[in-house]
């Protein structure tokens, strides 16, 4: 990383950004709303990240053993902010040629319409909501916190917890990176948890 004096003057006039994570360090994955925050602050009120395409890099996935975030973690992430993602290997050249090909027609999109992203680029077809409901799965640490209900809670609120989760991620409607395992963990969690009600 450059340091912020230098890296300012490249914020400007902004038309693309390649966004690169190491796959095997988690911490780079989640260094990635830094670089977010802190090009919104140094674009100031009158930047707009609406008028950039980024791209998401997924790198080093030639390193299958120490891959700490999956393919569906870092395309959720992307694909919910309207940014492209790849997976790829600057080692072995997997995905780079497709990558720069997308990423420099994505910036003839946008000069040609004016500057603005092209409204097409950024059909995303799943919802905040779906998202963060895939996260918080994800990220949740027993069936009790996976499903939002507090120990103890009876069967009927085990029960509508799911149901609500269950209609929100299903496979056939829930298009979001990530839905199908949600969905997997979410039916395994109630029957855990309904084993252990009486």
């Amino acid at each position: 990383p450059l340091s912020l004096q230098v890296r300012n003057e490249f914020y400007k006039d902004t038309q693309g950004v390649i966004l690169v994570y190491d796959v095997g360090q988690k911490e780079s994955f989640d260094a990635l709303d830094t670089w977010l925050a802190e090009m919104k602050q140094e674009l100031g009120p009158h930047g707009n990240m609406e008028n950039i395409v980024f791209v998401v890099c997924a790198n080093k996935i030639d390193c299958t053993k120490h891959r700490s975030v999956d393919e569906s973690e870092g395309r959720l992430w992307a694909e919910s902010r309207g940014f492209l993602y790849f997976e790829t290997s600057a080692q072995t050249g997997e995905g780079i040629n497709e990558m720069f090909q997308t990423f420099y027609s994505a910036i003839i999109d946008l000069c040609d319409n004016g500057g603005k992203r092209p409204p097409s680029s950024m059909g995303v077809g799943f919802t905040k909501e779906q998202a963060d409901a895939i996260r918080k799965i994800r990220n949740s640490k027993d069936s009790w916190d996976m499903l939002g209900v507090k120990p103890g809670a009876t069967r009927d609120e085990v029960n509508k917890a799911y149901r609500k989760l269950a209609v929100l991620l299903h496979p056939d409607k829930c298009v979001a990176p990530g839905s199908e395992d949600a969905f997997k963990a979410v039916v395994n969690a109630r029957t855990a948890l309904l084993k252990n009600i009486k």
